[in-house]
């Protein structure tokens, strides 16, 4: 690992980075490279994230929770492929707010999450910037030769899914900012969904033999339902009222006035990392089950249908998403 970071670069891996490192394969980040073991009957599985401050997790969000977002948004990727997690490429990019507690509490966040997860650090990067602090990370996982499920295979006929609550993400920026106002156990239940969310990987393995299509929750419900429409050439419709809440969420729901503008924004928000995919509706027996093997709350919240696009209703009224997800344009 190595950049401009000249004073305090090589004291960070040594008693920081160092000791997070695979055992066999990351020659404990004394050298540039790590090395790749082979598995037979696998592929090997690689996506990439990168989490910005003031875009991706707030100035005053402690760096244990940042690590840990990184390392989730990351791993909710290869949870949509069905795979085993493996290991991780690390670069920090350290604003003048990242002292060296602040470094600690990073590396602290990757170790819970290292030994949760059963991943290791394989190596990286540093550097000092001067602001705002970035990371990312390239996950690696490993995948059944028989193939992950891709976003391309919905069908007209088939229903759409998704695990766990949609809207604890949005709600929970608004909870970390100051601008909800909930009972304070409440608050801290968002909050803490927004800066750790949970990637969905046993479920992820479980679904691949029924799922024909399938991503995670990130940019919004509704935009990501439109990326896997837009792969398979087909239409998908969300049934808003269908949607899935916590029960902070829907403390929230409770006090709004206009209850479809609320449903539009919980559809609409992102940052859930829960698993969209799309079934034939003969498999939902099967996918309740696994889904109660792990305790895991499943939800059928629309159909997919000839055509193009993603329309919305609430009580069977059509519904116009001004909106449908995060961009970065």
């Amino acid at each position: 690992m190595a950049g401009v970071d000249a004073a305090g670069e090589f004291e960070t891996i040594r008693k920081l980075f160092a000791p997070l490192a695979h055992p066999d394969h990351a020659w404990g980040l004394r050298d540039d490279v790590a090395v790749m073991p082979t598995r037979p009957g696998y592929d090997l599985v690689l996506t990439k994230d990168a989490i910005v401050e003031g875009v991706h997790f707030l100035p005053d969000d402690p760096l244990d929770t940042v690590a840990q977002k990184l390392l989730r948004v990351n791993l909710s990727d290869l949870a949509a492929k069905g795979c085993e997690p493996f290991g991780y490429l690390l670069a920090c990019h350290w604003s003048p707010r990242c002292g060296w507690p602040e470094r600690e509490a990073f590396a602290e966040g990757l170790a819970a999450d290292q030994k949760e997860f059963g991943i290791h650090l394989l190596g990286g990067d540093t550097v000092l910037t001067p602001g705002p602090a970035s990371f990312s990370a390239t996950m690696m996982g490993w995948a059944p030769k028989t193939g992950s499920v891709t976003r391309g295979g919905a069908k007209p006929g088939h229903g759409v899914y998704v695990t766990g609550t949609i809207g604890d993400g949005y709600l929970g920026l608004k909870a970390a900012q100051g601008h909800l106002k909930l009972e304070e156990e409440r608050l801290e239940a968002l909050a803490e969904h927004y800066r750790r969310p949970v990637p969905r990987l046993a479920y992820g393995q479980a679904v691949q033999g029924y799922a024909t299509a399938i991503m995670d929750v990130s940019d919004g419900l509704i935009a990501d339902l439109a990326h896997i429409a837009d792969a398979s050439g087909v239409a998908a419709s969300v049934q808003l009222e269908l949607l899935p809440k916590s029960a902070a969420a829907m403390a929230w729901f409770e006090t709004r006035i206009d209850p479809e503008a609320a449903l539009e924004q919980l559809a609409t928000g992102g940052d859930d990392y829960e698993l969209l995919f799309t079934a034939h509706p003969a498999d939902e027996g099967n996918l309740k089950r696994e889904a109660d093997r792990l305790l895991l709350r499943l939800t059928r919240v629309g159909t997919v249908e000839a055509g193009r696009g993603v329309s919305a209703t609430h009580l069977g009224k059509p519904v116009d998403i001004r909106k449908p997800g995060w961009t970065h344009d």
